[in-house]
């Protein structure tokens, strides 16, 4: 199931993603994201063993952006024969996660990642959350309009996947974009949603899929919160999720995780 390729408009896209969050060390991680920054950020090369393991499990594609030591990492990886699709967010800053200013990520420099990324084998561009969940229409709608003449395929992320949910219909050019990716897991953790029981996940689902769009679900681990055995139990009930997205922080965490997502 998560092994295979999306087939959409003349494009091909693996299923799972290899997600960028701990390569990154986001802050989301809490106290493991100064280890993360420790052990993988400034160390390209261990990054680059993870992507290449993951790569031997079968992953065939990335999610990157714009940063000289990810980039670093993932040209190592190229190196070893391991390339993949790459799924690009457009438009990441260095804006606190925590407690971000949408403004300041209003700022950045967006076109020169359409730009870089165009240079890569990258079927789909996605506008950052900052950007996106700043609700700036006329920018978000700029940003894809500019992602859509590259010939990628072109979508949003989000960090309030209800609240965002809501407002695009009434707020954005809906024929822009294809794809929309959001956190997602059983807990709701990391989503802006209180709690997730039966009747909250129903009302969820209708309202996602009323957008029709290609549905990528990120931080499906709860940021490690959850067992990776739970969370794919709870993604393979799910019918309305189309890719997933994953990251892992060591050798050992790709074998395993990617390991265990073959057997769903």
């Amino acid at each position: 199931m998560f092994f295979e390729d999306l087939e959409f408009k003349d494009k091909e896209i693996p299923k799972t993603i290899l997600g960028y969050g701990p390569f990154m060390a986001e802050l989301y991680f809490g106290h493991r994201s100064r280890i993360y920054q420790l052990d993988l950020y400034e160390s390209p090369q261990n990054i680059a063993e993870v992507i290449v393991e993951s790569y031997n499990q079968g992953i065939r594609a990335i999610n990157l952006v714009n940063d000289a030591n990810l980039l670093e990492a993932y040209d190592l990886a190229v190196e070893q024969d391991c390339k993949m699709k790459v799924i690009a967010t457009i438009g990441k800053s260095d804006v606190d996660y925590l407690n971000p200013n949408y403004e300041v990520a209003k700022e950045v420099d967006w076109d020169d990642d359409i730009t870089l990324f165009s240079k890569y084998d990258c079927p789909l561009m996605l506008v950052d959350e900052f950007i996106v969940d700043g609700y700036d229409w006329k920018l978000t709608s700029k940003i894809l309009s500019e992602i859509n003449t590259t010939g990628a395929l072109s979508g949003l992320v989000t960090a309030f996947p209800s609240k965002t949910t809501d407002l695009l219909p009434d707020n954005l050019d809906m024929d822009l974009f294809d794809f929309y990716m959001i956190p997602f897991n059983s807990l709701s953790y990391m989503m802006d949603i209180s709690a997730f029981n039966a009747s909250q996940r129903e009302d969820f689902k209708q309202r996602l899929v009323s957008l029709n769009k290609k549905v990528i679900a990120t931080r499906v681990l709860a940021a490690g919160v959850l067992p990776p055995k739970d969370a794919f139990e709870f993604l393979k009930k799910i019918d309305y999720v189309d890719l997933i997205s994953l990251g892992v922080a060591k050798v050992e965490e790709a074998s395993e995780d990617f390991s265990l997502l073959k057997e769903y």
